[in-house]
């Protein structure tokens, strides 16, 4: 059997909670690997980080390897295939007597996390390692990660794929349609209230979805609004982030990029820019991506209207703007 490291941090959080199970299963990575885990935590809760492993092993998967409890990113990091970076300080959170409530201290504090976990899983992880940033700020958190690794051979990307599962089902909702029939949902750019879900070129049944909808103020002043703004709603009521909703995504990216992609369609990350769509090279930015033989690439030449233009251009702005409040943390 085929054996693969599992990096994850954050993983006594709710979100590890819904996805370290489903990462050892034989679901994420196929019945023929075995998975091996490297969890990561801070060194106060590394004792309910326990708890959670305790339970794994007692889940009895057969595809479940050696689990691995450590504050050490370095430790965790050597010969890692894949990392799940999870974990990153929330808004509102009091770091030495100082509430983080602006973004710019948000970015900075986080920003100094993923300095030294790029840094290690650049210098221990496998040379074609695939990295995952789910914690927020995502797209800058990985731009300094990306920055600090110091390996172009990597593959650095943040996470999108919450974004389009949430358009996805306000589609389905709104068209009374099968999730599995909507195809190609592209999130460009961050992942923030800016980002821009793109009806244009999603499609169902080979018809582009805005077409069917054919309701440009519900697009525009409901859907786009209801998508960009769903991390606070689900705040609002249930008092805490999404978490099943967001290991669910991790887990779509991860099989999205492990397994060839359908012909005529693709999936959601954000990953560094090469300059496709007029974004400047180098951002971490959502684009529409294929898999072809173990290669994400960008999918080019999707027509954007002036509309879609114009939203691409403030996630844009949006993105550089993260960029130059921590450009001390980028190498």
């Amino acid at each position: 059997m085929k054996e693969i490291n599992v990096l994850v941090t954050g993983a006594a959080g709710q979100i590890s909670y819904s996805l370290l199970p489903r990462l050892i299963s034989g679901e994420t990575f196929g019945p023929n690997t075995k998975v091996n885990l490297k969890l990561v935590e801070i060194p106060p809760v590394l004792d309910k980080l326990q708890g959670t492993v305790l339970e794994l092993e007692d889940c009895g998967f057969s595809n479940c390897g050696s689990i691995m409890s450590t504050s050490d990113i370095n430790e965790a990091a050597e010969d890692c295939d894949w990392a799940l970076l999870v974990g990153s300080i929330p808004r509102g959170i009091t770091i030495n007597g100082k509430k983080i409530e602006e973004r710019g201290d948000l970015l900075h504090v986080n920003g100094g996390i993923f300095t030294d976990q790029g840094n290690a899983i650049g210098t221990k992880g496998k040379e074609d390692a695939k990295i995952l940033v789910v914690g927020n700020p995502a797209n800058t958190n990985a731009l300094i990660g990306k920055s600090n690794s110091n390996n172009n051979s990597q593959l650095w990307m943040a996470m999108t794929a919450l974004d389009a599962n949430r358009a996805k089902a306000q589609v389905s909702i709104k068209t009374n349609r099968s999730i599995e029939d909507i195809k190609g949902m592209t999130i460009w750019g961050n992942h923030s209230p800016t980002m821009y879900p793109d009806l244009d070129n999603a499609s169902i049944n080979g018809k582009s979805v805005s077409e069917i909808i054919n309701d440009s103020n519900w697009i525009e002043n409901d859907f786009l609004v209801r998508v960009q703004q769903r991390g606070k709603e689900i705040i609002d009521a249930r008092g805490a982030s999404s978490a099943a909703s967001a290991a669910n995504a991790a887990i779509d990216t991860v099989k999205n990029v492990e397994s060839d992609t359908e012909e005529g369609t693709w999936f959601s990350a954000a990953v560094a820019s090469d300059g496709s769509y007029g974004v400047p090279e180098g951002l971490i930015f959502g684009y529409p991506l294929r898999t072809e033989n173990g290669k994400v690439e960008i999918v080019q030449d999707l027509e954007l209207n002036d509309y879609a233009k114009g939203k691409i251009e403030i996630t844009t702005n949006e993105l550089l703007e993260e960029k130059e409040e921590v450009k001390d943390l980028i190498a």
